[in-house]
């Protein structure tokens, strides 16, 4: 039996969000072993040859990358299978285009286009909070990354803005009715609203209950909910993002 890391993947099994079709070939490249989950990222093959068609071959990309064309959250990526996931921010220097990887309605990696303003900084979600060596606090985000000494006010399933250059955190989402949220899981992946209220349950999950633009209501898990806005309790969709976003992967 053959020993050592998968390089790759059959077709008839990887993830839907990737939007791949199963009867064109065999065998697509393994995600690296990064940050983000198997089934909850895009590695750059697939985003920059199916995603912007920057490429049409493996071998194009190797030389883009090798050029330190390709950065992911401000930083030069040269791994064609450096694994992208939801919130990152990809940017091309050739061609100046920032993108964010979101989800759309559908629960496919969708791209949303962004200014070079907006693509100083990234929108992170805390999980947890735990006090290190020397009663240091340190805080653990989405991506797995952690970041020592956080403001005292955020607390766990807050969303935090760290600036790309620096690492710091700039501003912070507190967890609260009325703003506008993205769900990151379960069977409403990628649907956008405005939290309504919330379902405390000790010991358990607790439950989020979101309303969209039609004015449909769902319930959801808080661990799947995701903020990037902040608003009044109003049912303005004026932001950036509308709810959902036709250009996928």
């Amino acid at each position: 039996m053959a020993c050592g890391p998968k390089k790759h993947l059959k077709l008839v099994v990887v993830p839907k969000q990737w939007m791949l079709d199963k009867l064109t070939g065999v065998f697509v490249p393994h995600p690296s072993t990064r940050p983000h989950k198997l089934r909850e990222c895009l590695h750059l093959i697939i985003f920059l040859k199916n995603g912007l068609k920057y490429v049409l071959t493996e071998n194009e990309l190797k030389k883009i990358c090798l050029q330190c064309f390709i950065k992911t959250d401000g930083k030069v990526q040269t791994d064609i299978t450096y694994p992208v996931g939801f919130m990152d921010v990809i940017s091309t220097d050739k061609t100046g285009e920032n993108y964010h990887l979101i989800y759309d309605t559908k629960g496919c990696f969708a791209l949303h286009w962004i200014t070079p303003e907006e693509a100083k900084y990234k929108l992170c979600k805390e999980r947890k909070i735990f006090v290190g060596t020397k009663g240091i606090p340190h805080l653990v985000i989405h991506d797995v990354h952690t970041i020592r000494c956080p403001d005292p006010l955020i607390q766990v399933n807050d969303t935090i803005q760290i600036d790309l250059e620096t690492g710091k955190i700039t501003d912070f989402i507190k967890f609260d009715t009325g703003n506008l949220c993205m769900i990151s899981r379960c069977a409403n992946l990628g649907r956008i609203g405005v939290i309504i209220s919330r379902e405390r349950h000790p010991g358990s999950f607790d439950v989020v209950h979101v309303k969209d633009v039609n004015g449909n209501s769902f319930a959801t898990q808080l661990i799947n909910i995701f903020f990037y806005w902040q608003r009044q309790q109003t049912m303005d969709f004026s932001s950036p993002w509308k709810g959902y976003l036709p250009h996928r992967c």
